[in-house]
């Protein structure tokens, strides 16, 4: 399984649906709180190229974006590859 990574911040109903749709799919993920840890949100906008909404997402170190993109790929069907790390 591919190593997930979500920043989020505890009020963010797009964090709680990307959270949702991952643990829906049995996927663990690290949560970054960047609303508690300032300095973890200026590690997320420099990981995602200037990000600076939550959540930002990462799969196996690649940024995924946010929670659009996230569901987009999962619509497109590409979800489930890029987690179990198929090319």
């Amino acid at each position: 399984m591919a190593k997930v990574e979500i920043y989020t911040s505890p009020i963010c109903g797009f964090c709680s649906r990307a959270k949702s749709l991952l643990t829906k799919k049995g996927v663990e993920f690290e949560e970054i709180d960047v609303f508690m840890d300032g300095s973890r949100k200026a590690e997320m906008i420099q990981r995602s190229n200037g990000g600076r909404t939550v959540p930002q997402i990462f799969i196996d170190d690649r940024h995924i974006g946010g929670c659009d993109d996230l569901f987009e790929r999962e619509f497109d069907g590409e979800l489930d590859a890029l987690l179990t790390g198929a090319p």
